[in-house]
């Protein structure tokens, strides 16, 4: 068992009935580290994994790891619930000071199920859960004018962690966003829908309490190491000086940046919207999430006059980084730095994760351009580049004034079934694709990563890693793409922000452990994360994702890539040897005992 004991607790919450309790947990904790292991856990012993996503039922578990608050840059939580997007497994990581305040008040995960009657926030200091009354805060038009009203209310300022949604999470748009301390997310797969369902309106954690260590000697070596290696890394010091927005240009240059809903991947006004033209004409400030020295959170100031005045001027900060710089910029053929930060300003206010709703956004402009929708669906006409209409259709996606938007509110993947246009609907496994055309390692990661993120396997990387050489055989790619996500298993139960994988390598991590009474052997947290992966994988299959369902769109075969054009025929190999791993890995070693509310497992399956 880690030397710190109160990582153990789990506070589990009845929305229904407004009880709270507090189990012990040390079998989990002691064997998993935390984080992603110890959530998907959690999930499977409470959750019906047939469950409809929006019904009082669907479980949302949120766990930090055993690195959280004591080594750089481990400034990650994890929430894991059913998704009403994918309608399967669904995981989402934010930073901020969200995973340190759950740790400092006491807990090591949340557990939360039921639905109030009238809405609610959650209040946890110092081990103390109280329900607060939230029906003045319902309907507010802006989810940051919430943070500012809790920020009122509650105790701790600056120890604390404040997350809420907004109006889109209230509506139930399926990627509705959680939004936290105003510049971090909860961003994919509808976390702020499953909230708005249970009408939990907000979440305030924080405390203030000691961690201990076994061995403080040995802790302050493996600090330093890890610390120095986060400040000198060429990897971090990229995210500190551009952020991830310094992707713009070299991706542009490659010939890997969607654009206008993937028609190309190059795009013409990519400097204009570029990382180093943002710093020079925007950038206001840069801010890191708690117990981190990278600082790679980029703040652009925005600067209006005030309506109705001819002299007096306002002020905005927004956050941006690559992903909504791609959704809300160059996937909607945006080129200027005011529209995309007034666009994801928007998303923000709305409470809209950023990437489905750009990719949502593409898809309905072409198929007005193609005449599958008219006026009487989109109430406005979308044209590339008028980020003006764009802000107002973000506002429909909320409103849902007719059928049409209420079905974009349901994902870009579920609108084209009813309208037409699947082949130009960019979703894999029902998620809207993130921001890189770089090669197939890309888009078969997204398809078969349990997220459905480019962050579960970076693929991309996979396809910088082999341009200008012999790409790997379909069936190579895929236990490349596995055994990446699996170590990555690892990172996210400690939990380690993914922007210093390269520093939080086995030898390090197994070194970084021992101080805190933990022993484990470089194969054995790969083997870990292996046992990590089955697991995830297993309860996703429970939950109705059948790998014979995965599809790729058309237009990714349509418009060359780095590589080329992406071959039909590459894919369909690697998804047939993905398919054959999961049957072999899932079939006849998994059964799910609802009279116990818990699942057993059996056998290693092909990953073991």
């Amino acid at each position: 068992m880690p030397a710190d004991e109160q990582l153990a607790r789990v506070l589990y919450v009845d929305l229904t009935n407004r009880r709270c309790r507090v189990e012990r947990r040390e079998d989990l904790f002691s064997r998993y580290l935390g984080g992603t292991g110890v959530a998907t856990q959690l999930l499977k012993e409470e959750i019906d994994p047939k469950v409809d996503p929006l019904s009082p039922e669907n479980v949302v578990v949120m766990a930090v790891g055993i690195f959280t608050g004591v080594y750089p840059a481990a400034s990650k939580l994890v929430a894991m619930f059913k998704s009403p997007l994918t309608g399967n497994l669904g995981e989402s990581h934010a930073g901020g000071r969200a995973a340190i305040a759950l740790r400092m008040s006491g807990f090591g995960a949340l557990v939360m199920k039921g639905a109030s009657e009238t809405p609610i926030y959650l209040s946890i200091h110092d081990g103390i859960a109280e329900f607060r009354d939230a029906s003045s805060l319902w309907g507010v038009r802006s989810s940051l004018t919430i943070g500012k009203v809790l920020r009122e209310r509650e105790p701790w300022p600056g120890l604390r962690s404040i997350m809420r949604i907004g109006r889109a999470g209230e509506k139930l748009v399926r990627y509705a966003s959680v939004v936290l301390e105003t510049y971090r997310h909860f961003g994919r797969l509808g976390l702020g829908a499953v909230w708005g369902s249970k009408r939990l309106k907000a979440l305030v954690v924080g405390g203030r309490r000691a961690i201990p260590v076994a061995d403080v000697r040995e802790y302050r070596e493996a600090y330093r190491s890890a610390f120095e290696e986060c400040l000198r890394s060429p990897a971090t010091r990229k995210y500190h000086e551009l952020g991830t927005a310094e992707n713009v240009t070299p991706l542009n240059e490659i010939g890997g940046l969607p654009t206008r809903n993937l028609k190309s991947a190059r795009f013409e006004g990519a400097e204009l919207i570029s990382g180093e033209r943002f710093a020079q004409e925007s950038l206001a400030r840069r801010i890191a999430c708690a117990h981190c020295p990278i600082a790679c959170v980029h703040i652009a100031s925005i600067r209006e006059l005030y309506p109705g005045e001819k002299y007096f001027y306002v002020t905005r900060y927004i956050s941006y980084d690559y992903e909504p710089i791609y959704a809300l910029g160059s996937m909607l053929g945006v080129s200027e730095i005011k529209g995309v930060l007034k666009l994801v300003e928007q998303a923000d206010a709305l409470g809209l994760d950023a990437i489905s709703s750009g990719v949502a956004l593409a898809w309905a402009t072409e198929a007005y351009e193609r005449g599958a929708i008219s006026d009487e669906e989109t109430v406005v006409r979308p044209s590339w580049g008028d980020w003006r209409t764009y802000l107002r259709m973000l506002e429909l996606i909320v409103e849902q004034p007719n059928g049409f938007y209420k079905l974009l509110a349901e994902g870009t993947e579920r609108v084209a079934e009813r309208y037409g246009g699947s082949e130009y609907a960019l979703t894999l496994g029902g998620n809207e694709m993130p921001g890189y055309h770089t090669g197939p390692g890309a888009h078969v990661g997204y398809a078969i990563g349990l997220r459905h993120s480019h962050l579960d396997n970076a693929g991309y990387s996979l396809d910088q890693k082999y341009l200008g050489k012999a790409y790997p055989d379909p069936e190579a790619l895929i236990d490349e793409l596995i055994e990446e996500e699996s170590w990555r298993q690892v990172l996210t139960s400690l939990v380690i922000c993914l922007f210093v994988r390269g520093v939080y390598r086995p030898d390090l991590i197994s070194r970084a452990l021992k101080p805190l009474g933990i022993s484990m052997s470089e194969e054995e947290l790969r083997e870990l994360g292996r046992e990590i992966y089955r697991e995830k994988l297993r309860l996703k299959v429970l939950m109705g994702f059948d790998p014979d369902n995965l599809r790729v769109p058309k237009r990714v075969f349509e418009i060359p890539s780095p590589h080329g054009r992406i071959g039909e025929d590459y894919v369909r190999r690697a998804l047939d040897h993905y398919r054959r791993i999961v049957r072999s890995t899932v079939a006849d070693n998994y059964k799910f005992h609802r009279s116990s509310d818990a699942f057993t497992a059996s056998g290693s399956g092909a990953l073991g």
